[in-house]
C-alpha cells in the first residue's frame, strides 16, 4: 500500500472542505469494503488523500416524513435489511440489502458506498432506480440533486464531481397495494456477487388488473434503466405466469437489441428472462 494523507472529517462542511481543497487526489471512505482493497493493489493509482467520513453521524440516518424517506449515504447494508421504516414502505430494498456479501461486509459495507462505486453488481440500485430515488450531492458550490436513473453514466462512473460528497438518498414509499421483489443470481449461495439481478414493483386495481409496474436489471446493461418496453406489457392485463414470462422474454430481447451479442449472452439471454419472471412471480406470491 503507498503512502497517503489521511484526513478524518466529522461534519459534511469539514468533509467538502476537504474534498474542495484535494479535488483530483481524494478519495472517500465510509465502510471501506472497496475502498480499502483498492488501496492495496499494486496496479491502482492510488489517492493522494483519503477523508473519511464515518464519523459524521448526520450522515447515518433512516426517517419518513409522510410519503417521502430518506437514507444517510452511511446507512450500512445490515441497517436497511432490519429496517423497519424501509420494510414497511420499500421491502425489496430490504431483500437487496440482505442479499450484500456477508454479515460482515452488510454491517461495514454503506447505502452510499454502493452507489458511488456504481459496480454494474451493486444490490441496492435496482431497487433504488425502481423506486424513482433522489441524491443529493453537497460541494463548496452548494447542493444539488440527481435522479438516480440519470446518475451513472457507464459502470464504475457517476455524474458526480471529484469535489461532491453524497448526502442524502431520497424516494417515495410504496403504496400500501404494491408489490415488490428483487431477485438475483451469482456464483454461489454465500457472499456471492451477483451476474445477474432484477429488481420488480407491481401494483394492480380494485378489479386485480396490473396498473404500474417496474422492472430494472442489474448486470444486465451498461448501466441500470428501467425496461420500458416490459412495463407496458404488463400494464392494463390481468396477472399471470404466462404474461410474466412474456415480459421476461422483451426484457431479454431488450438487452440483446441494446449491448449486442457477445462471449456471455447465450448465457444471459435465457437466465434474465427467468430472473423477470420469478420477480414478478414473487410479487404475487409473498410481499419481501
Amino acid at each position: 500500500m503507498k503512502p497517503f494523507d489521511y484526513i478524518v472529517a466529522r461534519t459534511v462542511p469539514e468533509a467538502v472542505a476537504a474534498l474542495s481543497e484535494h479535488a483530483g487526489s481524494a478519495r472517500i471512505l465510509a465502510g471501506g469494503t472497496d475502498l480499502l482493497i483498492e488501496l492495496r493493489r499494486h496496479s491502482s493509482r492510488p489517492p493522494g488523500v483519503v477523508v473519511d467520513v464515518s464519523r459524521i453521524e448526520a450522515l447515518r440516518d433512516i426517517s419518513r416524513d409522510g410519503d417521502e424517506i430518506f437514507l444517510g449515504p452511511l446507512t450500512t447494508h445490515a441497517e436497511l435489511a432490519r429496517s423497519d421504516i424501509i420494510r414497511a414502505g420499500a421491502p425489496f430494498l430490504c431483500s437487496a440489502a440482505g442479499a450484500v456479501g456477508s454479515p460482515q461486509i452488510r454491517n461495514r459495507g454503506t447505502l452510499g458506498g454502493n452507489i458511488m462505486n456504481a459496480a454494474a453488481c451493486a444490490d441496492t440500485v435496482p431497487p433504488l432506480i425502481a423506486l424513482g430515488a433522489v441524491v443529493t450531492l453537497a460541494s463548496a458550490d452548494g447542493e444539488r440533486d440527481c435522479h438516480l436513473s440519470g446518475f451513472f453514466s457507464r459502470p464504475y462512473a457517476t455524474a458526480a464531481r471529484r469535489e461532491e460528497l453524497l448526502t442524502q438518498v431520497r424516494f417515495t414509499a410504496l403504496s400500501p397495494g404494491a408489490r415488490s421483489a428483487f431477485v438475483k443470481l451469482g456464483r454461489r449461495n454465500a457472499l456471492s456477487i451477483s451476474r445477474l439481478s432484477v429488481a420488480a414493483v407491481v401494483a394492480t386495481d380494485a378489479e386485480g388488473i396490473v396498473a404500474d409496474a417496474r422492472i430494472v436489471p442489474g448486470a444486465a446493461f451498461g448501466v441500470w434503466k428501467r425496461v420500458m418496453e416490459a412495463e407496458h406489457l404488463l400494464i392494463g392485463k390481468l396477472p399471470s405466469t404466462a404474461l410474466f414470462a412474456d415480459a421476461g422474454r422483451l426484457v431479454a430481447d431488450t438487452m440483446v437489441r441494446e449491448t449486442g451479442r457477445r462471449w456471455s449472452t447465450d448465457y444471459k439471454e435465457p437466465v434474465i428472462a427467468a430472473l423477470v419472471r420469478r420477480a414478478l412471480e414473487r410479487c404475487f406470491a409473498v410481499n419481501d
